[in-house]
C-alpha cells in the first residue's frame, strides 16, 4: 500500500511540474527539437523492463498503450500552435490544466482498481507504457501540426 500511495504522490508532483513547464514553454518559440526530445528522454525508462518484476504480458502492453493513445486525444485537442512575429509558439490553453489533473485522477482510480489484481511491479510497467503511449502520440500530433504550420511561413 505504501508504494501505491508514494507513486500517486510522485505522479501528482510530476503533473504539477508538467503544468509549469508547459506554461513556460508557451513563452518561447517552439521547435522540432523541443517537441521530439521529451518522449526520447522518457523512453529511457523502458530499461525498467530489464528487471523481471516490471515485465508485463503482451496483452497488457497492448492494453496500456491503447489507453495511453486514448488519453492523448485530450492533450492533442488542447495543443495548438500560433504564429507570432514570424515564429511558431505553443498557444496556452486553460483547459490543459484541468485535462492533466483529470487524467491524473483517472489514472489514480485505475491504479486503485487494477492494483487489486496485478502486482505492483507489473502495474508500474503498465502505467509507464500508458504514459509513453500517451506522450508519444501527443508529441507526434504536435510535430505534425508544427511542421504544417512551418510550411506556411
Amino acid at each position: 500500500m505504501f508504494w501505491i500511495i508514494a507513486s500517486t504522490v510522485v505522479a501528482a508532483f510530476m503533473a504539477t511540474v508538467m503544468i509549469f513547464v508547459r506554461l513556460r514553454a508557451a513563452r518561447r518559440p517552439a521547435s522540432v527539437k523541443k517537441i521530439i526530445l521529451p518522449p526520447l528522454f522518457m523512453s529511457t525508462g523502458a530499461l525498467m523492463f530489464l528487471f523481471p518484476v516490471f515485465r508485463v504480458q503482451w496483452s497488457q502492453v497492448a492494453e496500456a498503450v491503447c489507453v495511453g493513445i486514448l488519453f492523448s486525444f485530450f492533450l492533442i485537442r488542447t495543443s495548438k500552435f500560433e504564429v507570432r512575429e514570424d515564429q511558431i509558439y505553443l498557444k496556452p490553453s486553460k483547459a490543459f490544466v484541468f485535462i492533466l489533473f483529470g487524467l491524473l485522477i483517472l489514472r489514480i482510480v485505475l491504479k486503485l482498481i487494477i492494483g487489486q489484481t496485478i502486482a505492483f511491479g507489473q502495474m508500474s510497467g503498465m502505467f509507464f507504457l500508458l504514459a509513453l503511449g500517451m506522450i508519444v502520440t501527443w508529441r507526434l500530433a504536435m510535430l505534425r501540426q508544427y511542421l504544417q504550420l512551418e510550411r506556411t511561413l
